[in-house]
């Protein structure tokens, strides 16, 4: 027989509903769970109590319940919580306790989701890897020995790891993407604007955004009911979607011209053959669906790439910690930090506008597209350590970009993109595929991913420790 972690979060939210399963038993299945197999590196914080106390209050399942009520989640260290500690990643943050939660907390909340405690990210959820100081690496439960990706490492972790059914990232240059594509599972990164930044309202590039991190597309899409939304004060939004996105994954998306390219964007670096079979399979598996796939070429010039990380170091360098803790930074957010710290105003006010030009251009040459496939990484998840390199932040910085040539061109854009788990390696990891669409457009994103997952699905498989 099934156990409630083989069901998805969706069969989870239905048990509640008809009040065959409740809110508390669902906590404590996956509080154990997470309690004894967590040697993924997943969770910084495990809140059992305060999940306890959450999921009593919930027990009076109302009749109008959403789709995701009772079902438990985990939010990422990067998200504020009140009362929770949330160090950032950062040893420099370790006693941190914030007072208020933001949006992406408020709405989880307010959706009836309950989290079981604060996913682990790298420090201020900057590199591409989830290897935070004097913790435990994020690694992908397919193979312990390899990292689960990043930013979101802690929390794409938990979910391939059985230990909470969905849970919430964020990403700002593929870190939703990125550990989905390490750990087998759906990675959506949605539209700008799309989900409220309340309170801080950190970035002002629109890099980045919360999303989704489940097993299914379906799940994914109703995560993302949960989390969207605007708040009165937000400097930008979405427009919201026809009905809800969940919706939008039983509708057939019809005969779509779907663009694909498979040359890194952002530096030239080899891909490796398991990526580029799953990018071909996919092509394939699209073109049988009865969709028009054409090659392009890749929308973004490689002037854009010192730009955009004349940003990433600026963003870097606005999480400020107090002079006393600076020694506690590891050696890359030093190193970003002062390359953010050396850009002039008026210069970053310039990088702004040409990342802008940029993404225009790029958004008006993929307008006749409906869609665009790419690969998601450059190679399936390496050893932990591959590229963490404490004695040369710029070398580890590069190797980065090697690894994750592509996500970070829809951040650029505000266009939402999804991975998804369409490929394995012959000895069993994971490997990605990327679709994004044009910016506000996630219900035909959603309609085309779950057409695809049905075609080619993969949510049974199941990784070793299950």
């Amino acid at each position: 027989m099934s156990e409630l972690h083989d069901l998805t979060a969706l069969e989870q939210g239905e048990l509640v509903r008809r009040r065959e399963v409740s809110p508390t038993e669902l906590v404590e299945h996956y509080l154990e769970r997470a309690d004894r197999l967590d040697s993924v590196g997943a969770f910084v914080t495990l809140t059992a109590e305060r999940a306890r106390k959450s999921a009593t209050a919930l027990a009076d399942v109302p009749e109008q319940a959403g789709q995701l009520y009772g079902v438990p989640t985990a939010i990422k260290d990067l998200n504020l919580t009140a009362g929770v500690p949330t160090g950032f990643g950062s040893a420099a943050f370790a006693d941190h306790v914030p007072e208020v939660s933001d949006g992406v907390t408020l709405a989880l909340e307010a959706a009836g989701m309950v989290s079981l405690g604060k996913t682990s990210t790298p420090e201020f959820g900057s590199p591409c890897y989830t290897e935070p100081e004097g913790r435990p690496a994020a690694v992908t439960p397919w193979d312990r020995t390899r990292m689960a990706g990043g930013s979101s490492g802690g929390a794409a972790a938990a979910v391939a790891a059985g230990l909470v059914p969905v849970a919430q990232g964020s990403d700002g240059g593929g870190s939703i993407r990125i550990p989905a594509s390490c750990c087998g599972l759906v990675g959506l990164k949605p539209s700008r604007g799309r989900i409220s930044g309340f309170p801080m309202y950190g970035d002002p590039v629109g890099l980045a955004t919360a999303g989704p991190i489940a097993r299914t597309v379906r799940d994914a899409a109703a995560m993302l009911d949960a989390l969207a939304g605007r708040r009165v004060g937000d400097p930008a939004w979405a427009p919201p979607p026809s009905s809800s996105f969940l919706d939008s994954c039983d509708r057939d998306p019809g005969r779509l011209r779907i663009a694909r390219f498979s040359e890194p964007v952002i530096t030239d670096t080899p891909l490796d053959a398991e990526c580029r079979r799953a990018w071909e399979d996919a092509s394939r598996l699209l073109e049988s669906l009865g969709h028009e796939v054409v090659d392009v070429a890749v929308p973004l010039p490689r002037e854009a790439v010192p730009v955009f990380e004349t940003c990433w170091a600026v963003l870097t360098a606005l999480s400020v910690v107090p002079p006393e803790r600076e020694h506690l930074l590891r050696p890359l957010t030093r190193w970003l930090s002062e390359r953010g710290r050396a850009v002039s105003a008026p210069d970053f006010a310039l990088a702004i506008g040409a990342m802008r030009r940029y993404a225009a251009d790029a958004l008006t040459a993929l307008a006749p597209y409906d869609a665009v496939l790419t690969p998601t990484l450059a190679a399936p998840p390496l050893p932990v350590g591959a590229i963490r390199d404490d004695a040369d932040p710029a070398a580890d910085f590069e190797a980065q970009k090697r690894f994750t040539p592509y996500t970070s061109a829809w951040n650029v854009t505000g266009m939402p993109a999804v991975s998804l788990p369409l490929h394995q390696t012959p000895d069993g990891l994971p490997v990605g595929v990327m679709l994004a669409a044009r910016p506000a457009e996630e219900e035909l994103l959603l309609s085309l991913a779950a057409q695809v997952e049905v075609a080619a699905p993969w949510a049974d498989r199941r990784p070793p420790g299950w």
